[in-house]
């Protein structure tokens, strides 16, 4: 006897605009689904920057779905005395409450005026779904921005060719090639490296600038400098900074890397928040402060205050103030490893 056929799941299909993430825009409610957080935090940031630029009083606050206190949307997205446009950015909706449940689905039946509520939800689980389909059905004026995964070679590529695109900048197709094939495995730092190069290179992208910037990346990376120096494992930051600059590395994203890394360790030192708290009040992911806070091991306020005056230093000497950027970099490496005094 045949065994019965299973029902065919049922695929909820959206009826609400599907907007780019590299060009957002405001609506009552904006769904910012899927797992890249680089896409999100673009759009998220986007949406704010076009209604700040409506209007500069813009209100922004930040609330976490999954550690809610009842009544918290609609107060925070009620207008204000003197009417300034709000905008409630959602974090954790793939982690929600009962409550934030609750009370979001009702919020989409009565949206306030003059509020942009953002909802992110990274599809990690399906905690939320009955929200998520409420938005879709068409329920409180919603658009979605979907930020799918970026896992295959071709869509790192089609990443890296739109951050150029976006900022009207020109790059051959091979030094295309060799930028991807060097950030390969992080989304996160081949968006940087993008970013990095239409803030320094004037002119067109050629393969020989991504060489003269990212040449060792394959063997090594900026960012494995800065780690192997902030954990203070010195003779492994010396050798593998001498093995970057041998590859062809340049000075400047190894200073930029070490001194990104101080930045955000100096943001987190000394607060005993939650990681997600202390994330969404300070505009980090939580992933972020809980590295930050594992690299703080070893250190104190008054070296790693050391350690930022040295990377303010050589970030200018390789950029100009200095005829020797090799030995700026390998000062500042330096610094940081051993936790020397400044100028060391």
């Amino acid at each position: 006897m045949p065994s019965p056929r299973r029902p065919a799941a049922k695929t909820t299909r959206s009826a609400i605009p599907q907007i780019s993430w590299r060009a957002p825009q405001p609506a009552p409610v904006v769904l910012v689904s899927g797992p890249e957080e680089i896409c999100a935090e673009r759009a998220t940031a986007g949406i704010r920057d076009y209604l700040r630029a409506e209007d500069p009083s813009l209100e922004v606050t930040d609330v976490r779905a999954d550690d809610y206190a009842p009544g918290t949307l609609l107060a925070v997205s009620s207008p204000s005395l003197f009417g300034e446009p709000r905008l409630v950015r959602v974090s954790g909706v793939e982690k929600c409450s009962d409550a934030f449940l609750a009370e979001a689905i009702r919020y989409l039946e009565a949206p306030q005026d003059g509020a942009t509520i953002v909802l992110r939800h990274t599809g990690a689980s399906v905690r939320g779904k009955k929200l998520l389909d409420t938005i879709r059905s068409g329920v409180g004026g919603g658009i979605e921005i979907a930020c799918p995964a970026v896992k295959r070679d071709s869509d790192r590529f089609d990443f890296a060719a739109g951050e150029f695109q976006a900022a009207k900048r020109r790059i051959a197709p091979a030094a295309l090639r060799a930028l991807v094939s060097a950030f390969s495995d992080d989304l996160t730092e081949l968006a940087a490296a993008c970013q990095q190069l239409i803030s320094d290179v004037e002119g067109d992208i050629t393969e020989q600038v991504v060489a003269r910037y990212y040449g060792g990346r394959v063997e090594t990376t900026a960012f494995a400098v800065a780690d192997t120096a902030i954990a203070g494992r010195y003779g492994d930051a010396l050798i593998t900074l001498r093995h970057a600059l041998a590859s062809g590395a340049d000075p400047v994203p190894m200073v930029a890397a070490i001194a990104s890394k101080l930045r955000t360790m100096a943001r987190v030192a000394g607060s005993r928040e939650p990681s997600g708290a202390l994330a969404a009040r300070i505009g980090m992911k939580d992933w972020q402060v809980d590295r930050a806070r594992r690299d703080l091991a070893g250190w104190t306020e008054s070296s790693l205050g050391v350690a930022i005056q040295a990377a303010a230093r050589a970030d200018a000497e390789v950029k100009g103030a200095s005829r020797d950027a090799v030995f700026a970099v390998e000062r500042l490496v330096t610094v940081v490893a051993t936790r020397a005094p400044y100028g060391a």
